[in-house]
């Protein structure tokens, strides 16, 4: 009886086993039969998906850039906390004298300040949130503004002005737990209130050109402070619009002197 030759084709290492072959090892199902060889290219298959899988993890590891927020007792985060506060009086300030006056100009100039400044407010309190942070800070108010420069120039912005170029609040000011930059005493506010007409407006106008000096120092400070794109961006965008005002309601108050 003579004897053929099987020729083997790829399909056929994917087809049904068929009965083992006499005199080849694993004749009883080993791996040296077609099911053992499929076997084989199965497994192979299987780990080959496994390591490209761990491979891609660790890829993503390392290329991944690491996001860290500021911590708790941050230049960033003594920012956030401090300015929405800052601006709160700003924005009640600003209500108070549209009640106050009928002067378009006056009241318009109230409305851009309410309403900018309760967009940036809102806009700190969720950096807060996203940071994981608390809105309250642990430490009082102000300390933020006491921390050493990124040149290690100064430890207290304040310190390096002149009491003529000290807004209220400023200079010794500083000391952390007093009152804010440019911030209006409650005698101040309760006065406010009392008055209509021009007398509101020159007492506006001349307690926000405070407010906002104070402002734009301590947006000053938090750049000198930080290097966070984000927050950054906000302090001197706080720089350039508040500085911008600052001049406008100089105009206004002269109109009025």
């Amino acid at each position: 009886m003579s004897a053929s030759t099987d020729v083997v084709g790829p399909d056929d290492l994917l087809d049904e086993p068929g009965p083992p072959e006499a005199g080849t090892p694993g004749g009883s199902g080993g791996f040296g039969s077609r099911s053992g060889r499929t076997v084989r290219i199965r497994l192979a298959i299987a780990v080959g998906a496994v390591l490209l899988v761990a491979i891609g993890l660790v890829v993503g590891r390392v290329t991944t850039p690491t996001v860290t927020f500021p911590s708790i007792l941050s230049a960033e985060a003594g920012f956030a906390r401090d300015m929405q506060v800052h601006h709160q009086q700003a924005v009640d300030m600003a209500m108070t004298v549209r009640e106050q006056t009928t002067n378009p100009d006056v009241r318009q100039l109230a409305y851009d300040i309410a309403t900018s400044q309760s967009q940036q407010a809102g806009q700190m309190f969720a950096w807060l949130n996203l940071w994981g942070l608390p809105q309250v800070s642990p430490s009082p108010q102000m300390t933020w503004m006491t921390l050493p420069t990124l040149d290690q120039s100064a430890s207290d912005h304040g310190m390096n002005m002149s009491a003529a170029e000290s807004t209220p609040g400023a200079g010794d000011a500083f000391a952390p737990g007093t009152l804010m930059p440019g911030m209006a005493s409650a005698a101040d506010l309760a006065r406010l209130r009392t008055l209509t007409g021009v007398d509101a407006e020159k007492l506006f106008l001349t307690l926000m050109i405070a407010h906002h000096k104070g402002g734009v120092e301590m947006a000053q400070a938090l750049v000198e402070r930080s290097t966070n794109p984000d927050v950054l961006a906000l302090a001197n965008s706080i720089i350039k619009a508040q500085t911008s005002e600052i001049g406008y309601m100089t105009e206004l108050l002269a109109a009025r002197s």
